[in-house]
């Protein structure tokens, strides 16, 4: 029995999130399907997330159980010809049978993206969320710095949430500016359920001047979700890389 990782890039516009549900096409779903027509096994893929429908991934991690003697250099490849054009498996290697692809994760990075130009551009408006109204980015920087650090995230997570615990960590918090463009960078140990889309509605309240920037501080203290902003669409959200030991 072999342990094989797997590095999945997808467009989640037409998904129903990572995790196989009951009704609608998943990336989990397609994933394992294509796996059952290359070797002819029924296998249950761990993903190191489980991205909401309409989020996307360039560096989802997922892992599966094998006893397939296909060389691991060709599993990519094989799989690319078996899998819809809005999935994209980038590389494949063997990892040691113990390892969990959440589990064992350290590190994992979303960025949501704001398009703050006038008119939305329409060949990227798929992956970033328009808001024509002029950002405070100055603010919003001042604002994400407060999220640095080991908190109770309960303010910044929906209310539907099924983790015991809402300590998580954030190692960084980042405003990128591209032009009209805004990227809000999390890199942390984990994320609760619309951790990141709450916490870039509330930081485009920062940035429209509803709130201010050491107002997050007040609002990560009060470990209530009705003190924070909205949850920001999905469709702009990317979760970019996970990181292991080596």
């Amino acid at each position: 029995m072999r342990n094989i990782a797997i590095k999945v890039s997808y467009d989640g516009t037409d998904f129903n999130g990572y995790q196989i549900q009951p009704r609608g096409r998943t990336v989990q779903g397609e994933l394992e399907k294509a796996i059952r027509h290359l070797s002819g096994e029924e296998v249950t893929l761990i993903g190191s997330g489980r991205t909401d429908a309409g989020v996307h991934a360039m560096g989802q991690v997922c892992n599966f159980r094998t006893t397939s003697a296909i060389p691991v250099e060709r599993w990519a490849i094989a799989l690319n010809t078996r899998l819809p054009g809005d999935v994209i498996i980038l590389e494949a290697w063997e990892v040691p049978y113990e390892f969990h692809s959440s589990k064992s994760a350290k590190r994992k990075t979303y960025r949501y993206t704001i398009d703050n130009g006038k008119f939305p551009d329409v060949f990227r408006k798929r992956y970033r969320f328009h808001h024509p109204a002029r950002l405070d980015t100055e603010a919003m920087s001042r604002g994400l710095a407060h999220l640095i650090g080991t908190h109770d995230y309960t303010s910044f997570t929906s209310t539907h949430s099924t983790k015991p615990s809402h300590i998580r960590t954030i190692y960084e918090a980042r405003l990128i500016q591209e032009g009209s463009v805004i990227h809000i960078e999390l890199t942390g140990n984990g994320f609760l359920y619309n951790m990141v889309r709450v916490i870039a509605g509330t930081m485009m309240f920062v940035g429209q001047g509803k709130l201010r920037p050491d107002g997050i501080k007040t609002i990560l203290d009060g470990c209530d979700r009705s003190l924070a902003g909205p949850t920001a669409m999905p469709h702009a959200l990317m979760l970019v890389a996970v990181e292991y030991d080596e």
